[in-house]
């Protein structure tokens, strides 16, 4: 199986140029499907740490760099929204967010909000024992014990996973898009509506410039920090 894509395939998400290079590397297995961007892209593309994917490895062999808290020596290891990127050693930290337009962006926070990160729950059922499993946007499964709902976002401690905040899904909570025509456009959830059939649910989200609709998987509920995050945009 080859380790390459073409650049014209990429999903839109990808912060990589389409009409330079012909190929770049494919993602391998593992969090946030097809979406998921290889780790190499955002050092060499985006960050410019590396220069090639061998410098890449070698580097990752180091163990000098963190996602959700854990090293990482995959080059090709998926990297999607609201990941943490980490390099203790340079004391830099970055949050995988959408930009205006829905192409993944790496958002720059300090340490203590790198130690982290935003999920939203995709799906729950009850597991032998009594709790309750949920799952979250990018296939991580956690148990808890007490009441969630689907759409619902909670943030998940990268060390002992354990859940340190909750943010219900709910009319006037704080929501970002993160695809769409609206990708990365932050509001207030004014509304939403119920589709009495198998379609998507339409919401209505209000911003500094105005109302944009979109469907509900398109949205999730974030913390008021997402907005005030100190660094800029890569």
């Amino acid at each position: 199986m080859t380790n390459h894509q073409k650049r014209l395939s990429v999903p839109k998400s990808w912060p990589v140029e389409r009409k330079t290079d012909t190929f770049t590397v494919k993602a391998g297995a593992g969090p946030h499907g097809e979406e998921g961007v290889p780790l190499v892209v955002l050092l060499r593309d985006v960050l410019g740490y590396v220069d090639s994917t061998k410098e890449a490895r070698y580097a990752l062999s180091e163990d000098s760099i963190l996602v959700n808290g854990q090293p990482i020596n995959d080059e090709q290891r998926p990297i999607g929204i609201f990941d943490i990127i980490a390099f203790p050693g340079r004391e830099e930290y970055y949050r995988v967010f959408p930009d205006e337009g829905g192409r993944l962006a790496l958002t720059e926070i300090d340490e203590e909000s790198a130690g982290s990160r935003l999920g939203k729950i995709e799906g729950k059922q009850q597991v032998p024992g009594g709790d309750t499993q949920l799952t979250l946007h990018d296939g991580t499964n956690v148990l808890v014990e007490d009441e969630y709902s689907a759409d619902d976002s909670i943030v998940v401690d990268n060390d002992d996973k354990s859940i340190v905040a909750h943010f219900p899904y709910e009319e006037g909570a704080l929501v970002t898009a993160i695809r769409g025509n609206h990708g990365g456009k932050i509001g207030t959830l004014e509304s939403i509506d119920v589709t009495p059939s198998s379609g998507s649910n339409i919401v209505t989200v209000s911003t500094d410039d105005g109302e944009f609709e979109t469907v509900e998987e398109y949205v999730v509920v974030i913390d008021e920090n997402f907005t005030s995050d100190e660094g800029d945009d890569e």
